[in-house]
């Protein structure tokens, strides 16, 4: 029985993130996952006090912890790459699913159930919640690089605002509206 999952998983902080674009400063996996949590929350509480939804905000933040542990195995994909066509995009769910099930066979066996359903994302409630936030943060991201000076995720920037306005939740547009301006601001402004 292997026991290497939590070491695995401690592994993320190695995995860097948009391979195809130049970046002004890196982002690992472990940035990603844990600003993905912390946005998955967020929302959570954005919807269940505002928009009426009763969701397990702890839930949201888990989920988001380890939305992408599979990249630890595969990396991270580009998106241009990974949607090219449905044929590719098949494949690449297939291996993330294989690399999801190799990470639950570093557990033991009486942890695993606890782990499955937070890899193989089975909450179908909060599916929808932990993509927006998987989303927000790579926006995030896009205006972080602008900001310095770098016009690489012009783009990618453009294209995320668009899937973002589009999805039907109420949160999302509530957070794009009320907080991400502030992430338009320098310390100084923010103070």
């Amino acid at each position: 029985m292997s026991k290497n999952f939590f070491s695995m998983l401690f592994r993320m902080k190695y995995i860097d993130r948009w391979a195809l674009m130049r970046n002004s400063r890196a982002e690992t996996l472990t940035e990603h996952t844990l600003e993905t949590a912390v946005l998955a929350h967020a929302l959570a509480v954005i919807a269940n006090e505002r928009c009426g939804k009763a969701y397990n905000v702890d839930r949201a933040a888990v989920l988001g912890m380890f939305h992408d542990a599979h990249e630890i195995l595969t990396g991270d994909m580009p998106t241009p790459v990974k949607y090219q066509n449905p044929s590719i995009e098949s494949a690449f769910k297939g291996v993330e699913e294989a690399a999801n099930d190799q990470l639950l066979s570093m557990l033991p066996d009486d942890l695993k159930p606890t782990y499955a359903p937070l890899l193989r994302e089975e909450d179908n409630e909060l599916r929808p919640l932990i993509k927006a936030a998987d989303k927000l943060s790579a926006l995030i991201k896009c205006i972080e690089e602008r900001k310095a000076g770098n016009m690489e995720f012009q783009s990618a920037e453009k294209s995320l605002r668009e899937i973002l306005s589009k999805m039907p939740l109420d949160e999302v547009k509530i957070f794009m509206e009320e907080f991400l301006p502030a992430f338009e601001l320098t310390l100084d402004e923010m103070r």
